[in-house]
């Protein structure tokens, strides 16, 4: 399996957890760790300018989404 595809595997698989939970991965569930882990290390990448181009619009997409599911703190 190439990197492509690990990476195109993750984010399929991540993607398909917000849609089907309408959340985003929590830090805390051991079993959602590695979701989160893949969305903070492509962050970090982007901006740092060292993510790809086919990625790049992929994981902006996966953004968007992520922040039509973000978490709203209700003690404000």
């Amino acid at each position: 399996m190439t990197q492509d595809e690990r990476w195109m595997k993750r984010y399929e698989e991540v993607k398909q957890f917000i849609e089907r939970e309408h959340r985003n991965p929590s830090k805390y569930a051991p079993e959602e760790k590695l979701m989160v882990h893949f969305l903070k290390r492509c962050r970090k990448l982007m901006n740092a300018g060292a993510l790809p181009e086919p990625r790049l619009g992929q994981f902006r997409e996966l953004l968007e989404l992520c922040e039509r599911y973000r978490h709203i703190n209700q003690w404000q």
